[in-house]
């Protein structure tokens, strides 16, 4: 199974965005979702696939928080 993160979109230019996941950059098409810089997105196999608010972001980060505590991971092994 595969899960979509969530990033920031830094920059778009010519149908590429630049996203940001917590300090890990990529690049990631943007043909099936309009999107800015600072938006919130869920990014799949490179793909943008659905932009976020804020809340559901933050709530998504915070899950994903808790699972790398649970598992034993620090910050500094991800």
């Amino acid at each position: 199974m595969c899960v979509a993160m969530p990033g920031r979109v830094l920059s778009v230019k010519d149908g590429i965005a630049r996203v940001d996941f917590d300090g890990n950059l990529i690049e990631a098409r943007a043909d099936l979702v309009q999107v800015k810089k600072g938006d919130r997105v869920l990014v799949h196999a490179g793909l943008i696939i659905q932009k976020l608010s804020a809340t559901e972001a933050e709530e998504m980060e915070s899950i994903f928080a808790d699972l790398r505590e649970i598992m034993g991971e620090s910050d500094e092994n991800r």
